[in-house]
């Protein structure tokens, strides 16, 4: 388990990043021939990455349950849609192999939505949590003392997060 920071911290990126949300619905769960190798596609790609971070993943996470919800983080769009389109990589094949054996069945979901992160349309605020989401993912600070609120900071169309100085 990680370790808990307790104080508030904000992410700090540079660029455009992707936050990218995928997963699958086990819709009928008696089929386990049809979700088990999606679910284990799904794993098989999360490894692959975490072991070649080259291809642009910053960070990832994953909850399983009748869903499985896996949250990433992109270096860029660009990044994922290479990755997500090359032959020699796990997505493509499962991609196909899903369309092939369960195409519009019902019997397995799967699904997946892409954001891109520019300056001054994100927040993030941890408190009292473990490294977590996008600040793990990129840069963690601190923050110092806000007078603003959330919205405030938003419509300003910039982050403002105050870097507390040691």
């Amino acid at each position: 388990m990680s370790e808990i920071v307790k104080q508030k911290i904000t992410a700090q990126i540079e660029g455009e990043p992707v936050v990218f949300l995928t997963g699958m619905r086990i819709n009928k769960w008696w089929k386990l021939h049809l979700w088990l190798p999606v679910l284990a596609a799904a794993i098989g790609m999360q490894r692959s990455l975490e072991r070649n971070r080259e291809h642009g993943l910053l960070g990832q996470d994953a909850w399983l349950g009748r869903n499985l919800v896996i949250i990433q983080y992109w270096r860029s769009h660009d990044a994922l849609e290479r990755w997500a389109r090359d032959k020699r990589e796990r997505h493509l094949p499962a991609w196909l192999a899903f369309v092939r054996r369960i195409g519009l069945s019902g019997d397995v979901g799967i699904w997946h939505e892409t954001y891109r992160i520019t300056p001054g349309n994100y927040e993030t605020i941890y408190v009292n949590m473990p490294s977590f989401g996008l600040a793990k993912a990129t840069h963690a600070v601190p923050i110092g003392r806000r007078t603003d609120s959330a919205r405030e900071r938003m419509d300003r169309g910039k982050p403002r997060a105050v870097v507390a100085h040691t």
